[in-house]
């Protein structure tokens, strides 16, 4: 504390930066508490800073010495690191307190019963984070708070306090009442509802499976505030609101709610926030939505509305924020900007101005006016090009149009948003250019995104612009050969993403400095060239750098220990994986994703994986890496992902592997490995959803604990020399049995996992699977030495896309009920031993598109279908079988029809005589008409000698 005098009896005191002047009296009270504070704190000492505030977090245990404070009525401890020590027991005897804040301050376990004697307590926020586990296991203490105005358990498990409602129901003079995320049971209404002064009440995130259990709500008339938002609410928006005339604040967002919005409900007018967003309301918004004349801002974002925004929302002369996107909006941007641009246009004619009052009076006037601040209209089906009088919406800070189909070009009214802080018009059908005319008065543009439109960036080189941007997305605009030179001028840029650009320049000098400045950056798939600069220092944790796809050479980069990130794949980089994966073993290092694939990489993987835990996807494939896969990849405990197929690394599977449990995709196709599948995949890989070991150089069984791995989506063993049954247990792959599997939950990995991607031989091509990898289901055991019957246990794979089966030893009949495998688009048994006909069922596989079932022992008629008949005979040849598409037709018994003219067995041995004469004939006649005139002419044997001993000029 500083104090400083000041004239008469005040003093000036500065306190954590707050300057205060108290009296003289006041100061010296002040100073003998600070003094106090010395001994409440014990442990007080090196705090740790967090970010965006200067002030420091106490820790360490409390002193009961606060109790000295005699008069203490107010006490805040929030926003510090008590490190899950639990609250307090006597901060229940500071009898004199009224006002309590334990605001995230880290406390954790139960709270203390012994507050219920803060009797003159009105304010009371306990408000804790998730990692505290802050708990209450009965609420019966609150009724002693008589006098409680405020009350804030937000994250305060209340699970076990089956008498909350009850408890609450004693305090009449609660205004504000936050209980989100509280895990609240199910209670029954009270009987008389005391809750009368209640204003403010935040119920969300506490997953109600029972609506019923709200139904007091609907009684507090007086509400001003209501938040229903982050639960599992069904059905139609609650009658009972209908009758909450008081509200200004509603949110019902993020529930379940799949009914369209009832009349009554525009009839709320005092509404000035409603939020609506992720739901599933469908129908289209009334024209009734001008009655709500209060609303400030409006949020439909998220649900399955449609058709167009009424004209009536012109209406709604205080809307600032309007938020609609992802509502399948199906109208003409102008139509849409003349609307919200209504209010203006109404507000100018109403201003009776002389030429000598235009500018003063019609800034007071407009002074007044609430003008559209934000507007959000991304993932519509809006269209037509942009309109001048966009322009004339001058105010607006926060504008998205992303995702739509809007076309033409960029006005040059665009200009005019002077307000504009973040600007989203990606993914358009946007022409033309981008130039200066556009960007040159946005002096306040933070954001900008105007990527996957057929633009140009068009500026001078000596072009400065008059903002500081934090976040530039050009992906897939054509900028020019060179890197544009005014992002020279950008220091508080973090986010840059100009892939797909057209620039073949090397990165320039003053680029690789920023790199340790960006959060993320994005160069991909350009042209690119020379060497990629070493990035030892990154100012951000969690970063991202993409430099995927260009023509970067030389060997890998150092890169900072704190980089999360790192795609370098499909270039032509060579050299070792030691001088980026070694090179520095004292550090610990970020990085989670490591994507060096499609390189042209060599020399055996390194052992120094023990400093990468945090990894979570190694990509290593298509380079030239040799030798065996090292054991120090078991201690990447976090590994979920890891890719070495197609290369030549050699030698066995490493047993350590088995520690990382956490697999789901694991690839090492094409390689030179050999020995037994290891049984311990089954008991280790519980969550795999893709193996590949196709095109490597294992013996032995299939075995049966594979079949453990029940979220299995993708099994390719595919040339291999694999011999033994298949197993029985193969219907216990329950991905391919049902959908919503492990996989589709964890689907945000997949894009986020950096071009993940498996290769499959699917309908007799090979194709290359990535972010659609979630919807494969495939098993491929071809190429192997593998006999005994098909299991009939597979055909409990309702899931099932692709099953190949080809170039084995397989003997006895396809499973009869192989036809209940609805989902089944590829089937190649080809190059077997089957037996038996084609079963019936086969003819309900309505999406099978490649079937091959040539070279078995196959007998009888195809089954009649559209799908069976529609393809080509080389799926049926090398088998006794007839009826279309094959042309030999079928008897009455179902065997192939004999003929008079040589059909059947007799008729195709007597052609075969005739073929086999044929040919002998053919030869003589061919042999004597060469050497007979040879033998009886000797001018032909004359000339034939000379021609063969004649010298070769050519070649002397």
């Amino acid at each position: 504390m500083q104090t400083v005098w000041a004239p008469g009896l005040l003093m000036k005191i500065a306190v954590d930066g707050m300057e205060l002047f108290v009296t003289m009296r006041l100061a010296m009270y002040l100073s003998s508490i600070l003094e106090t504070l010395d001994h409440i704190f014990d442990d007080y000492g090196s705090a740790a800073e967090f970010e965006g505030s200067e002030r420091s977090k106490f820790g360490g245990k409390m002193n009961p010495s606060l109790l000295m404070l005699k008069h203490l009525s107010y006490l805040d401890l929030s926003n510090n690191a008590f490190g899950g020590i639990p609250i307090p027991k006597f901060l229940g005897s500071i009898e004199s307190l009224r006002y309590l804040s334990l605001s995230r301050a880290g406390f954790g376990g139960l709270v203390p019963y012994q507050l219920g004697n803060l009797s003159s307590l009105q304010y009371l926020n306990l408000h804790a984070d998730i990692e505290d586990d802050l708990s209450v296991a009965n609420l019966q203490w609150l009724s002693g708070l008589s006098l409680l105005e405020h009350l804030n358990l937000d994250n305060v498990n209340l699970r076990k306090a089956s008498n909350w409602l009850q408890v609450l129901n004693t305090l009449p003079s609660l205004e504000k009442l936050v209980l989100s995320s509280c895990q609240l049971p199910p209670v029954p209404s009270p009987t008389n509802l005391n809750l009368s002064s209640l204003a403010i009440l935040d119920l969300s995130s506490n997953s109600f499976e029972n609506p019923s259990v709200l139904s007091w709500i609907f009684h507090l008339t007086n509400l001003i505030s209501l938040d229903l938002s982050v639960n599992d609410l069904q059905g139609c928006i609650y009658d009972g609101l209908e009758n909450m005339t008081s509200l200004r604040h509603l949110d019902l967002s993020f529930n379940s709610f799949n009914s369209s919005i009832p009349d009554w409900f525009y009839n709320l007018n005092s509404l000035r926030f409603l939020n609506l967003g992720s739901n599933k309301l469908h129908g289209e918004i009334s024209s009734a939505i001008g009655n709500m004349t209060s609303a400030i801002s409006l949020d439909f974002s998220g649900n399955e509305l449609e058709g167009r925004i009424p004209r009536s929302m012109g209406n709604l002369c205080k809307l600032k924020y309007i938020l609609y996107s992802g509502v399948n909006l199906s109208q003409d941007i102008s139509d849409i900007l003349e609307i919200l641009s209504g209010c203006v246009s109404k507000q100018l004619d109403l201003l009776d101005l002389s030429r000598s009052q235009l500018f003063g009076e019609l800034t007071n006037q407009l002074g007044n006016f609430k003008i559209l601040e934000e507007l959000y209209l991304s993932g519509n089906s809006i269209s037509g090009p942009i309109p001048l009088s966009i322009g004339e919406l001058s105010s607006l800070s926060v504008l998205e149009l992303d995702q739509n189909k809007l076309t033409g070009q960029l006005p040059e009214s665009f200009g005019q948003l002077a307000n504009l802080e973040i600007f989203n018009i990606s993914k358009n059908l946007l022409a033309g250019f981008v130039s200066e005319m556009h960007l040159g008065n946005l002096a306040k543009l933070k954001e900008f995104d105007v990527s996957d439109n057929p633009l140009t960036l068009k500026t001078n080189p000596d072009w400065i612009p008059p903002f500081e941007l934090e976040h530039l997305v050009l992906r897939s605009l054509d900028v020019g050969s060179k890197f544009p030179l005014w992002l020279r001028s950008q220091k508080h840029l973090r986010y840059l993403d100009i892939s797909n650009c057209v620039i073949s320049d090397s990165i320039p000098s003053w680029f690789r400095n920023s790199f340790s400045h960006f959060h993320y950056v994005n160069l991909s798939n350009n042209q690119i060239h020379g060497q990629i600069p070493s990035i030892p220092w990154i100012a951000f944790g969690d970063s991202v750098i993409d430099l995927s796809f260009n023509n970067f050479t030389g060997p890998l980069p150092q890169i900072s220990s704190n980089l999360s990130f790192l795609d370098l794949s499909s270039n032509f980089l060579s050299g070792y994986l030691f001088d980026l994966l070694c090179f520095n073993l004292n550090q610990t290092m970020g990085m989670e994703t490591l994507n060096l694939g499609e390189n042209r990489l060599s020399g055996e993987i390194p052992a120094c994986w023990m400093k990468w835990q945090n990894l979570m996807v190694i990509r290593l494939d298509s380079n030239n890496f040799t030798g065996r896969i090292p054991s120090s990849l078991g201690t990447l405990y976090s590994l979920l992902s890891l890719q070495l197929q197609k290369n030549h690394l050699s030698g066995e599977i490493p047993s350590s592997l088995r520690n990382c449990t956490g697999l789901l995709l694991l690839d090492f196709g094409q390689n030179e490995l050999y020995g037994h599948i290891p049984e311990w995949i089954g008991h280790s890989f519980r969550e795999l959803t893709v193996l590949s070991l196709r095109s490597n150089k294992f013996s032995g069984h299939i075995p049966d604990q594979i079949c453990a791995v029940s979220s299995l989506q993708v099994l390719d063993l595919a040339n291999n020399n694999l011999v033994g049954s298949l197993p029985g247990c193969l219907g216990n792959f329950t991905a391919m049995v049902k959908r919503n599997s492990f996989m589709e939950i964890n689907s945000s990995f997949i894009s986020y996992a950096g071009d993940l991607f498996v290769i499959l031989v699917v309908k007799g091509q090979m194709l290359r699977y990535s972010t659609n990898l979630v919807l494969v289901r495939s098993i491929d055991f071809s190429n192997n030495n593998l006999s005994g019957e098909i299991p009939k246990a597979v055909t409990s794979l309702f899931e099932l896309q692709s099953l190949n089966l080809s170039h084995n030893l397989l003997t006895g009949t396809i499973p009869k009920r192989i036809g209940e495998m609805r989902s089944l688009e590829s089937v190649d048994f080809s190059v077997n031993k089957l037996s038996g006909s084609i079963p019936k069922s086969m003819s309900n596989l309505t999406f099978l598109s490649h079937m091959n079932l040539s070279y078995n022992n196959l007998t009888g008629q195809i089954p009649s279908s559209t799908q069976l008949q529609s393809f080509d005979q080389s799926s049926y040849v090398g088998n006794q079988l007839c009826g279309l598409p094959l042309p030999e037709k079928c008897s009455d018994n179902g065997t192939i029809h004999n003929a008079g003219n040589g059909g059947g067995e007799n008729g195709f041995r007597f052609e075969t005589d005739w073929f086999y004469l044929g040919m002998a004939f053919g030869f003589v006649i061919g042999f004597w008409s060469v050497f007979g005139p040879l033998v009886f002419d000797r001018r032909w044997r004359s000339m034939y000698t000379l021609s063969s001993f004649q010298p070769n000029v050519e070649n002397q």
